[in-house]
């Protein structure tokens, strides 16, 4: 019996994604919180960001567990698919139940990650209540109030901060430097080193800068720093990020000290001065806290290697964040690497169905005594959607098939609806003509126009938009399309008023002819223009007219030329390249009264052209 047998897989799964996303989450908050902070020179901006931050890393293991809790929800929702069919994210996000009939001999490391979470954790939980516990032990105990001339200094310090809350001062020997201790009834505590080795000016200052805790709350956050630390105490991103917002903090309060009493050399020697006493709770608010050389240099405004330290943090910050994406990316393909695994091993076989007991014959009443009551039949659809959709005759559906169909909003009825129809589609088949619309009705529209069409051509006819009056129409207009045909009209946008004005012209042609005239940009306004030049082309001749770019123009100057052609003709003079200009050379040549055909013929053995001149 462990502490993990107390979780439910529902809890521990989630747990541990999250804990494991964390590593590259914390190292990339921090990353970037390191890069957010360089450039500004106010510690007060620097403080901000990195509080920022530290709610971020508390909230990102939060997000992480809500959304496996809830997509863990959603798998749960319908009944475990075989994993050998599961996707990479089905089995990324698959539940725990899901897990466990891989069949994978992987062992499951989530349970011992989450108990050495909950131990450590307990661990720091005991430090940090310790810690407590002997704070607020010696805040009871070992003080007592400050004499009431130092009581007054300290009441004046408080007005001039702008403090109005009651603060108490105590003097004590257990500590060594001025501190505060409490979150709602603060206290002041100063030592008798402090009251003894410091000056009056040092003292004023030290005061302001334990006030300035006060004013700014610094005991909320500071216990807000331990819990954090406490749950996500195994990376080292939350460890750096809170020693940040001590410094920070305490830059903050010694900006305060000197911005109140305006001496930042002999506050910059209390502050030496109280290193070598350096004895305080590691959970109260001490002036000595804090890296004092640091600190020291920054008040005196002296230079230092900052310049150099700032861009190598920026470049370890930046290297930091690139191994951290890295990381998240790799745990991301954790799934994928699972996924793969449990499809190598074979699924595991289905438990036997329940054998309900036959019924009892009807002739067994009139001789069995007494008589058997008939049992009821289990309604098909009393289970979950997944039962719904086997008992429409899909039963071999992975889980993203069946998320897929019911999002697009497939459900048992309409596929028995379109089973009734004649058609039998599969799965992928079913959520296309879903997403486009495709119902009974629209089929047994096409239908009664006698158009019959498979699930495919069906699904085609309805991308294109054809509906049953578009095929009457196009049947008033002569036709008698197959489904295809139909398709590829309304492909090339044939309307019942094109084939009616090509009738109007004389053309009589079927369904191929007409999309090929459509596709060639056959015009009724052309074919009125050949006639009206004395040629009869069918349906393919004027196809191959306008295919080989024979214009009515080209026609009159041939015939202006003297010659009389048939379509034929006119489509072989065009495509060897007889031209007017041809025909001038020709004639120049001693050429005359030629006819088409030997015009043609010149052209094809290039008599005519340089290099064949005699």
């Amino acid at each position: 019996m462990t502490v993990t047998n107390w979780l439910s897989p529902e809890v521990m799964r989630p747990a541990g994604w999250a804990l494991l996303h964390f590593v590259w989450q914390g190292t990339a908050l921090a990353a970037l919180a390191a890069v957010a902070m360089a450039p500004f020179r106010k510690a007060s901006a620097r403080y901000l960001l990195a509080v920022a931050t530290l709610l971020l890393m508390f909230a990102a293991p939060v997000a992480t567990f809500s959304y496996y809790r809830n997509a863990d929800a959603v798998s749960t929702s319908a009944p475990a698919a075989p994993a050998a069919v599961l996707s990479p994210v089905a089995v990324w996000k698959a539940p725990a139940h899901v897990s466990a009939t891989t069949g994978s001999n992987a062992p499951d490391l989530f349970p011992i990650v989450v108990q050495l979470w909950l131990i450590g954790v307990a661990i720091f939980s005991m430090r940090s209540a310790g810690g407590f516990f002997l704070l607020e032990r010696m805040r009871r105990r070992q003080s007592v109030p400050v004499s009431t001339e130092l009581s007054e200094i300290c009441s004046e310090l408080q007005n001039r901060l702008g403090l109005t809350r009651a603060i108490r001062y105590a003097q004590c020997q257990w500590l060594d430097a001025p501190a505060v201790i409490g979150w709602f009834r603060p206290i002041v505590f100063l030592p008798l080193t402090a009251l003894t080795g410091l000056s009056d000016a040092q003292l004023q200052a030290v005061i302001v800068h334990e006030l300035a805790h006060i004013k700014r709350l610094d005991s909320f956050v500071n216990a807000f720093q331990v819990v954090v630390e406490t749950l996500l105490f195994y990376h080292p991103a939350v460890w750096w990020l809170n020693r940040r917002i001590r410094l920070e903090r305490e830059n903050c309060c010694d900006d305060a000290a000197i911005a109140l009493c305006g001496n930042a050399l002999e506050y910059a020697r209390a502050l030496t001065m109280m290193e070598e006493w350096r004895v305080a709770p590691a959970l109260a608010m001490a002036a000595n806290r804090g890296p004092l050389s640091a600190r020291i240099m920054r008040l005196l405004g002296i230079g230092n290697l900052r310049s150099g330290i700032r861009g190598i943090g920026l470049t370890s910050s930046a290297l930091c964040l690139t191994v951290a994406l890295l990381a998240g990316n790799a745990i991301f393909g954790i799934g994928i690497a699972r996924k793969v695994s449990a499809q190598a091993v074979p699924a595991a076989p289905q438990p036997p169905k329940a054998v309900t007991a036959p019924k009892a014959p009807a002739k067994a009443s009139r001789v069995s005594t007494p008589e058997v009551p008939e049992t009821p039949e289990t309604p098909e659809s009393a289970g979950s959607y997944i039962d719904s959709i086997k008992a429409a005759g899909l039963g071999d559906v992975d889980v993203d098939e069946l998320v897929a169909m019911k999002i697009q909003g497939v459900t048992a009825p309409y596929i028995r609806e379109i089973q009734a129809e004649g058609l039998h589609p599969d799965v992928d088949d079913l959520i296309a003509m879903k997403v486009q619309g495709v119902t009974p009705e629209y089929i047994r529209g096409l239908r009664a126009t006698g158009v019959t069409a498979p699930v495919d051509e069906i699904i085609a006819m309805k991308v294109q938009g054809i509906d049953g009056e578009y095929i009457r129409a196009m049947q008033a207009a002569g036709f008698k399309p197959d489904a295809d045909e139909i398709i590829a009209m309304k492909v090339q946008s044939v309307t019942p008023e094109y084939v009616n004005a090509l009738k109007a012209e004389g053309i009589e042609a079927g369904g191929d002819e007409i999309i090929g005239m459509k596709v060639q940009g056959v015009t009724a306004e052309y074919v009125r223009e050949i006639r009206a030049l004395g040629l009869k082309p069918n349906a393919d001749e004027i196809i191959a007219m306008r295919v080989q770019g024979i214009t009515p123009e080209y026609i009159k100057a041939l015939q202006a030329a003297g010659f009389k052609f048939d379509v034929d003709e006119l489509i072989d003079a065009k495509v060897q390249g007889v031209t007017p200009e041809f025909i001038e050379r020709a004639r120049k040549h001693g050429f005359q009264n030629l006819t088409m055909e030997k015009l043609i013929q010149l052209r094809q053995l290039g008599v005519l052209d340089k290099a064949g001149e005699i």
